[in-house]
């Protein structure tokens, strides 16, 4: 099988059961931040002992993440092809990782200011994915925002919010922002947008 197609040269792309698009369509786009997004989480998950509940942890949102791209590549008047939990997003998924939040925000004590990435590696690329869901998630509003059956906005915005708990659960401890030396900062004094904080 060639790697190369040829198809996209004229600056298009196919979609799932069909149709092309613009690769500057909103739609790629947010596909391919969402794609970003699990390849960061890849980078964390290469990074931890391989059957850890960690790495098992993370193998799972990747998985997610194929099913998110596959509904997010898919034309309007195809949805109805689209299989729950194979190629659509499920409520369920996204019962999931609410879930998931609860017992791993249950292990520590949640900080009540900004935090300070960085702590060590794994917690590091966390958070990195997590801005990058972030942004996949502001994609998507663009993309399939006009899609009242889908719960990709959802599954996005959840999604960053484990990776925000994990993080935090993997550091163990944390450097608050109002401790690194130097002029104290107030929260109304961070440049990020309210979508870039967890919890949101």
């Amino acid at each position: 099988m060639d790697i190369y197609t040829r198809t996209g040269d004229d600056g298009t792309t196919g979609l799932l059961f069909g149709g092309r698009v613009s690769k500057a369509d909103p739609a790629p786009a947010a596909y391919g931040d969402v794609d970003e997004a699990q390849a960061a989480i890849g980078v964390a998950r290469a990074h931890v002992e391989r059957g850890s509940e960690l790495d098992e942890v993370l193998v799972g949102l990747e998985a997610d993440l194929w099913v998110v791209m596959a509904e997010m590549a898919t034309a309007v008047e195809n949805r109805h092809k689209l299989v729950a939990g194979a190629s659509r997003v499920t409520s369920g998924m996204v019962d999931d990782l609410e879930s998931a939040i609860d017992r791993y925000q249950a292990r520590y004590e949640p900080p009540k200011e900004f935090v300070v990435p960085g702590q060590e590696p794994v917690s590091a690329f966390l958070d990195l994915a997590r801005t990058v869901t972030r942004r996949a998630e502001r994609s998507a509003v663009v993309a399939i925002g006009q899609v009242a059956d889908s719960e990709v906005l959802r599954y996005l915005n959840r999604l960053s919010d484990l990776l925000f708990v994990l993080a935090r659960w993997r550091e163990g401890g944390w450097v608050a922002a109002k401790e690194v030396p130097g002029q104290p900062r107030r929260p109304e004094d961070d440049p990020r947008t309210p979508q870039d904080q967890p919890n949101t």
